[in-house]
């Protein structure tokens, strides 16, 4: 016998009448240990509005039987849909679906075919399969195997009593390429008649306080709901709204987000799932225009950040870290340069050449000037005969700071190309 709460005994499944509450399991030690982060968990939740389903708990655990199967109990006794991660794996460590087993009181058995689909992939890939793998072809009666594409751990969908249990890999790249293949086609069957949507606005320049005391009475709505909370690239406006369908509460959301817009202004540089790098190049490539980049504060992480944008080859010319004077010479631009960020970005644009140059650095205390506060940081912008030079409060710690930096910096770069002259 399982120990599964009798009073789930019921044998109705899931379906679009029941409000569906959730809950996600992270399982693994390193979890804990810190050695990677969950980011599975919140793949998961972001996913779950759109399809109606309420997300109640997040919760990690180790690679202990014990607690593990105190956690599963918990999360069964109080949830209706129940999703982990990790734990699927051929070591002994790997304990996720013995421990589900034990919960539901069925007996594992090795599944012939997946033993064989085992074989064929290890065979493919030039390898030999292990006994310790062959654990991975186990199953229970209640559950059914979902093909992992990327990986030899097929996860678990297991119906009991009322409730569904959905059992993933820990790698992110096998867990989302199963939700998106094997887990979410079966979920759109459990809408619930009702979505969750949401519209992030993120901000620069503005602070988190000042935004709360600019919308506080949006704060207290019910529908749509107001959050505000900080990143790393700025401040950002959550708003969500609850309605029959996803137009419904799009509808809802559109009148906030506009008044949100309007008062914030220049504040904006996107929405959503954007970047400041992607939106930097969108607007390269409808202006046509090329950018060059010279920096000595941030070492490199201005260049590499604008690397990271897909289109960056058909915009980004190229780049220079700079940390003295000495380099400025050894390009050829002058040394002087160094102490003024708008004729520095204007002399890598020229040398490269570009159509815009961006320069980051910052002032030496022995080389401050009057009036400046040594180890200032100053983000310089050159477009033709648009120069401009940007001075950013003093930075203590250089190793945490050269992201938020960089931030200001393509913040600064998205305002000039958004300039209707440009």
């Amino acid at each position: 016998m399982g120990i599964l709460n009798n009073r789930f005994s019921d044998s109705s499944q899931l379906g679009y009448n029941k409000e569906v509450k959730a809950e996600i399991i992270a399982i693994g030690t390193e979890l804990l240990l810190g050695e990677i982060a969950d980011t599975n968990s919140s793949y998961i939740a972001a996913e779950l509005p759109r399809l109606g389903i309420d997300l109640y708990w997040i919760s990690s655990v180790g690679d202990n039987r014990e607690r593990l199967l105190e956690v599963l109990s918990r999360a069964w006794n109080r949830s209706d849909l129940i999703f982990t991660t990790g734990g699927l794996g051929p070591s002994e460590g790997d304990i996720t679906r013995s421990t589900i087993a034990l919960l539901a009181g069925e007996q594992l058995t090795l599944d012939p075919g997946v033993i064989e689909r085992l074989k064929a992939r290890f065979a493919r890939s030039g390898r030999e399969m292990t006994q310790s793998n062959i654990k991975q072809a186990g199953i229970i009666p209640s559950a059914t195997f979902i093909l992992n594409s990327r990986g030899t751990a097929p996860g678990w969908w297991l119906e009991k009593a009322g409730r569904i249990f959905i059992a993933m890999p820990g790698p992110p790249a096998e867990m989302h390429a199963m939700w998106q293949n094997g887990v979410l086609p079966r979920l759109k069957e459990i809408h619930t008649g009702s979505v969750l949507i949401s519209r992030t606005v993120k901000l620069w320049g503005i602070s988190e306080s000042a935004i709360n005391d600019m919308f506080l009475p949006l704060f207290s709505a019910a529908n749509p709901t107001v959050a505000i909370y900080a990143k790393a690239d700025g401040i950002y406006i959550r708003i969500a709204a609850k309605a029959d369908t996803e137009d419904k509460a799009m509808a809802m959301i559109a009148p906030v987000e506009a008044m949100v817009r309007t008062a914030l202004g220049d504040a904006v540089w996107g929405s959503d799932s954007d970047t400041m790098e992607a939106v930097a190049a969108r607007l390269f490539a409808e202006k046509k225009l090329s950018l060059a980049v010279i920096e000595g504060y941030t070492g490199g992480q201005l260049i590499d950040t604008i690397g990271d944008s897909p289109a960056m080859s058909s915009f980004f010319k190229g780049g220079v870290v700079a940390g003295d004077g000495d380099t400025l010479q050894a390009i050829g631009i002058n040394v002087s340069l160094y102490e003024n960020p708008e004729a520095l970005a204007d002399a890598i644009r020229l040398k490269i050449p570009a159509d815009i140059g961006l320069g980051v650095t910052d002032f030496p205390p022995q080389n401050k000037k009057s009036g400046e506060t040594a180890g200032t940081v100053f983000v310089g912008i050159a477009y033709k005969d648009t120069k401009k030079s940007v001075p950013l409060s003093s930075v203590r710690e250089r190793a945490r700071a050269k992201g938020w930096v960089v931030s200001a910096a393509l913040f600064e770069l998205i305002k000039l190309l958004r300039t209707s002259n440009i």
